[in-house]
């Protein structure tokens, strides 16, 4: 599936000139996405990461990733990398950011939850090849109001998820400065910034409708 190296994509048709490192996650971001899963609310970002080969571009369709059992989706916003961050201030993270995108986490739920009673690491359910597929990038010519950003997901013109950053548990700007200080952020990396609530079971033979309040609309498909 994903044999070929994921190429970045810019909104205005351009290839970014980095390669995709990493893909750098947060959990429960937003507090009702937690309570939904009957999941504790988090006091610190639960950081962890995706490889470069779990992407896809979202125009891809979403197939193969049905072989490994159920799949849930998780609408996030997406944030690219312009600059090295290493344990970098917030004011410094946040001028980073290259580009705003959106991404669909996709997660093996039942894998995930058999794991997590186990007390093993749950990477498979989450870290898979083709369980990042994401949007081509919106380029920032400069800071946004990182409070003010929105986004949505509608499957079969259902309005499914709604995301809203201003009720981010951690803020874009300190989120980005905590996961420089424990992985060192490279150009071309991507931060998914967590899912609000309404996650669920992807349905087979569905249309995905994904939009952004930053001037981005994208679509996939399921089979």
């Amino acid at each position: 599936m994903s044999a070929q190296p994921f190429v970045t994509r810019l909104a205005d048709g351009g290839v970014f000139p980095h390669m995709l490192g990493k893909i750098v996650c947060v959990g429960r971001n937003y507090a009702e996405h937690a309570r939904e899963l009957d999941n504790p609310v988090p006091s610190a970002p639960l950081l962890f990461i995706k490889p470069a080969t779990s992407a896809v571009p979202m125009a891809r369709d979403i197939s193969e990733q049905f072989t490994r059992g159920e799949v849930h989706f998780e609408t996030e916003l997406a944030l690219l990398i312009g600059k090295r961050l290493c344990g970098a201030s917030a004011e410094v993270a946040q001028q980073a950011v290259a580009g705003l995108g959106l991404a669909l986490d996709l997660t093996l739920r039942d894998v995930q939850s058999q794991l997590k009673e186990k007390g093993h690491p749950w990477e498979v359910a989450k870290a898979f090849d083709g369980a990042c597929p994401l949007s081509p990038f919106v380029a920032l010519d400069e800071v946004p109001d990182w409070a003010a950003l929105r986004f949505t997901l509608e499957i079969d013109g259902e309005r499914r998820q709604t995301g809203e950053t201003r009720d981010m548990l951690f803020a874009i700007p300190e989120l980005l400065a905590e996961m420089s200080r424990h992985f060192t952020l490279q150009p071309g990396d991507v931060v998914l910034t967590g899912t609000p609530a309404g996650v669920g079971p992807l349905p087979r033979n569905a249309q995905l409708s994904l939009w952004g309040s930053f001037g981005l609309e994208a679509s996939t498909q399921t089979r």
